[in-house]
This record gives structure tokens, sequence and C-alpha cells, in this order.
């Protein structure tokens, strides 16, 4: 079977994919979080489900309790965005990445290319990442807002049915 074929079977069976949004920052607000509201905007437009929202500060223990939470609720897709970067406060990456049961490298890889295009050299400096948790898929992406517009355009949108179909095959 090839690639699309697979993603049109995905689409038929996976039509509304249940998301929880994760913004990790230190700053921001419901009102202030232009990412989070981003990625609800976008993932709702293209028909799917927002079920739960959280920020939390960029704290290992708050980005591992979010994640454990919301891997036990409904969502099949927990998107975090922020705390991706190189800086003391950046930790949502090492967080993540030591819980992934199955690494999506190519996400990360795709993901840095693409900014590249973009920003040019800064992209080194991102640690996007994806991957499967306890049957959710996890993405983790930079907190800017066209970092997070890149990411759900190019990436996370086009494969979101393929991606919750995968998950529980």
């Amino acid at each position: 079977m090839s690639a699309e074929e697979h993603k049109e079977l995905a689409a038929e069976s996976q039509q509304r994919v249940a998301i929880a949004i994760v913004t990790v920052s230190d700053t921001r607000t419901e009102e202030t979080d232009k990412s989070g509201q981003t990625i609800r905007q976008m993932a709702e437009a293209a028909g799917h489900q927002i079920v739960d929202y959280r920020i939390v500060k960029d704290e290992p223990d708050q980005v591992e309790r979010a994640l454990h939470d919301f891997a036990a609720g409904l969502a099949q897709m927990i998107i975090f965005n922020g705390g991706t970067g190189i800086s003391a406060r950046d930790r949502t990456y090492d967080v993540i990445v030591r819980h992934l049961e199955k690494q999506l490298p190519g996400f990360g890889e795709i993901f840095r290319m693409l900014s590249y295009a973009e920003i040019g050299s800064a992209a080194i400096m991102s640690r996007a990442t994806a991957g499967t948790y306890r049957g959710c898929v996890i993405v983790s992406i930079p907190g800017s807002t066209n970092a997070v517009k890149l990411a759900m355009q190019k990436l996370i949108l086009p494969e979101i049915q393929h991606l919750a179909w995968e998950i529980t095959r």
C-alpha cells in the first residue's frame, strides 16, 4: 500500500483527532498565549477537536505532569509549544524525550529544514521533536507563532489523521 493510500485509509477512520495543547512558558497567560490559540484555531478549522489545554511554567515537573495527565485522558495527540530552545530555562525537550517510547526523528529534522528556509541558520537551535507515549502522538515545537504555523501547516495537519490511525494499529 502506498503512503497516499495509507493516508486516505487513515482519513476515513480518523476523521476527527482529539488534541491536547500544552503551552510551556514562564510569562504567557490564556489571554497572551498566541501560539496556543493558533494551534487551537488551525486544528479546529481542519475539523479536529481540542480536548484539553494547559499553560505550564518551564519547570520539568509541570511539563511532565501535563504529559502524564493528558496521555491518560482523551487526547490522541498532545502538542507542546515552547521550551525547545537551548537557554537554561528551555527544558521541554529534555522532559519529553525521556518519556518517548518511539521517536519520530524525521519530524525534528524536517521542521529544522523548513525553518532554515524561513529563518536561516538560527534553525539549528530548535529541538523540535515528536514520538509516541502511552498510545498518544507527542509533538513538541517552538513557542513562536511563526514556528507553530509552520509546524501545523507543513507537518502536523497533513499527517495528523495518519499518525492517530497508526498509533492504534
